[in-house]
């Protein structure tokens, strides 16, 4: 039996159970190790409870490990104490033997690296691209002491100037504090982590946050849908999910967040996005199809996010489906399943037969309780913005995940440099929802302009306060931009002026959501740019406007859009001047015709095929026509005005066009192998006996990316 049938049985937590087998001798490794048979009946006449008279000190029962080779693995693990105390001392038969850690995979908080040492000086904080004003206010001294000390270091700079990196540090090291330059992000998460130390409140438990991750039709969004009961996939073009959705469900009295990645490559962000919050990773395999590449990169997701894994191998009905196989892959990437003695649970699932959906979901409550998830539910309001778009009728839309306090409709808040006061709040139904608490996802309402998926949000304390700080954050990110954006240097322009011209493919990027613009742009900007490079005038959320069809007749840009539609004027005004509008419902064929694109705009590839040989056996002085080689075709065909090298000892003396190719006397198109000819070199006299005349031509092949 296993712990976390048993510990159902008893009415205890798995958690309790374990503890209380570690108490009577017997180690388990997780919820799903089994329980010795001889132990079961004293625990169910305990209630789950220690006896007095412990057993003596033994492993609980492990299924035998189909792959042999990584018992070793654990056996070194379990040779390393976790005090210094020597490995071979024995363990005293009064003595009870020591409970054996939990395996690392368990652990919710990875250790803590060394941190490096703190600077001897004063730190001086300031993020990329400030003026000296604002670091006269954060040093106590007057902007013109700054500007000065700029000025005697060579850099001509006012009072308002946004700073170099470099010019800040000259600063820094002329009043004797160590710079420490941030960006924008690393201030706001500062910010952040002082306000949550000042409001430290009661923790209680709250629903885990599961993400569902894995390979592009996989079967993410079916075994969701089989778990709501509800049809996502039909409202997803091509069959694949191309948003983050985050929903609700329900395992007996107990809620569930799900939070459903892209499977495609186009999405490592949005992947990436959502295993940054979650609590717990479902990776899903199917049992016909194995391991794949986005599988691996969701699963490096996952354990960067040092989170727990539990592998739902689905599609188990068909005929060709292979779950050991699909085991023995993951294996090979350190993912070892439980009942082959690892620390990862293997759920074998089907979303289209609804098979073993209730394991799965019992799997992941037993996964929750040995984590201890809490929350609290006090205190100002902060998450995480999981999705947001442009809606035509309901203005800037955010789908955000609440991780910390209680919102409210009327609250006000501010993610990146948009704000808002909260107007309305709906749940993934579209149900109006009052409030929402840690691990509620919600769509919230009332935006001052589209905020940016994967920004953190904040509750604070009035609107005001909102729109001022929203302000001060985009002044600072207007600065740091300055300050990053690349300049021509003299330098640059004489290396572009060698080299060949580089052909700018300039696009318009609009999608329905954030996301999936910046799931565009990732993958548009990846490709080759040596020779075509993709140029993104302008990128965002919404629909295609008469404004984005002027700036492309400006820029004479492309417009890309996926899953949205120009507007009537926008349609008649592009039709009008010329201007190419491009929609797409599947975001890999928006890829793959800017691929195509780009590789029209590629020079063709130039490739030599040799024609023939002659060898130079005799000379010959003719009016009007110079020095004629009397040669012999050893092998191919010598045509009239091919191009040709003369080699002589190896080395080419000559490359151009035959002038005159004559058989005896009478002009010849082409002579082939085994056959005499007199060949004229156009512009070259200097023709010798023994040298090799080589014939070839260049074709063209078009290239592509």
């Amino acid at each position: 039996m296993r712990v976390h049938e048993l510990a159902k049985e008893l009415g205890v937590t798995s958690k309790e159970l374990l503890e209380t087998l570690e108490q009577m001798g017997v180690s388990g490794k997780s919820a799903s190790s089994s329980v010795p048979e001889d132990i079961v009946p004293r625990l169910r006449a305990s209630g789950g409870k220690a006896t007095a008279a412990p057993p003596r000190s033994r492993e609980v029962l492990e299924p035998p490990p189909q792959p042999r080779r990584a018992k070793p693995k654990r056996a070194a693990a379990a040779a390393k104490p976790p005090a210094p105390v020597p490995a071979a001392a024995p363990v005293p038969a009064a003595v009870e033997a020591p409970a054996p850690a939990r395996p690392p995979a368990r652990k919710r908080v990875a250790e803590k690296p060394a941190e490096p040492p703190a600077p001897s000086g004063p730190v001086l904080q300031v993020v990329h691209g400030a003026t000296p004003q604002v670091i006269a206010e954060k040093l106590d001294r007057s902007p013109a002491e700054i500007v000065k000390i700029l000025f005697m270091a060579g850099e001509m700079a006012t009072a308002t100037t946004s700073l170099t990196d470099d010019a800040i540090r000259v600063i820094a090291d002329e009043l004797d504090y160590t710079a420490d330059i941030v960006g924008i992000e690393d201030e706001l998460k500062l910010e952040e982590q002082e306000d949550e130390e000042a409001e430290q409140g009661a923790l209680v438990p709250r629903a885990p946050v599961v993400t569902i991750m894995g390979h592009v039709d996989h079967g993410k969004t079916k075994l969701l849908d089989a778990i709501r009961s509800t049809d996502v996939v039909a409202g997803e073009f091509g069959g694949i999910t191309q948003h983050i959705g985050a929903y609700q469900a329900h395992a007996g009295d107990r809620e569930i967040t799900f939070i459903d990645t892209p499977g495609h490559e186009a999405f490592t962000a949005m992947r990436a996005r959502g295993a940054g919050v979650t609590d717990i990773v479902v990776l899903v395999v199917a049992a016909d199809d194995g391991v794949m590449p986005q599988t691996v990169e969701a699963l490096d997701h996952a354990k960067a996010a040092n989170v727990p894994i539990i592998v739902a191998v689905n599609k188990i009905d068909k005929d060709d489906a292979d779950p050991n196989r699909v085991r023995t892959q993951m294996v090979e990437r350190g993912v070892v399943p439980s009942e082959w003695g690892g620390d990862y649970e293997f759920v074998d699932v089907s979303a289209k037969a609804n098979l073993n959906l209730d394991a799965l979901l019992d799997t992941i409550l037993v996964v929750a309780d040995l984590e201890e998830l809490k929350g609290d539910p006090t205190g100002r309001a902060r998450g995480t913005v999981l999705e947001a778009h442009l809606d035509k009728g309901r203005g800037p839309v955010a789908t955000v995940l609440v991780q910390k306090g209680t919102l409210q409709v009327g609250d006000a808040l501010i993610a990146g440099t948009a704000y808002c006061r909260i107007r309305a709040m709906q749940d993934e139904n579209g149900r109006p929802a009052d409030i929402a608490g840690p691990s509620k996802p919600v769509q919230i309402l009332g935006w001052s302009h589209v905020p940016s998926a994967g920004d953190d949000f904040r509750e604070v304390d009035d609107e005001r306060e909102a729109r001022h700080l929203a302000e001060e954050r985009e002044a600072k990110t207007r600065q740091a931009e300055l300050v990053t954006a690349k300049r021509k240097t003299l330098e640059d322009l004489m290396r572009e002026t060698g080299r060949a011209e580089v052909i700018d493919l300039n696009l318009i990027v609009k999608a329905d959501v954030q996301g999936s613009v910046q799931a565009l742009e990732d993958s548009l900007l990846k490709l080759p740019q040596e020779e075509v490079r993709v140029n993104i005038v302008r990128a965002g959320a919404g629909g295609i406007t008469e404004n984005d069809v002027t700036l492309a007749m400006a820029s004479d840009a492309i417009i890309v859009g996926f899953n949205v539609r120009p507007s009537a004027g926008a349609r008649e005004l592009a039709e009008a001047e010329g201007v190419d509008i491009r929609t797409y419902k599947v975001i890999y064929d928006a890829i793959d015709d800017i691929k195509a694109a780009l590789s029209g705009l590629l020079k063709p590839e130039q490739r030599e095929r040799i024609l023939g040989e002659a060898e130079v056996r005799q000379t010959f002085r003719v009016p009007k026509l110079g020095v004629v080689a009397g040669s012999y075709v050893r092998s191919g065909v010598i045509r009239r005005n091919a191009s040709v090298r003369l080699v002589r000892d190896g080395v080419i003396v000559y490359d151009g066009k035959i002038g005159s190719l004559r058989r005896f006397k009478d002009d010849a198109a082409e002579v082939r192998e085994g056959f005499e000819c007199g060949i004229g070199l156009e512009n070259y006299q200097d023709v010798k006996e023994g040298d090799i005349i080589e014939a070839y031509e260049v074709e063209e092949f078009a290239r592509s990316i």
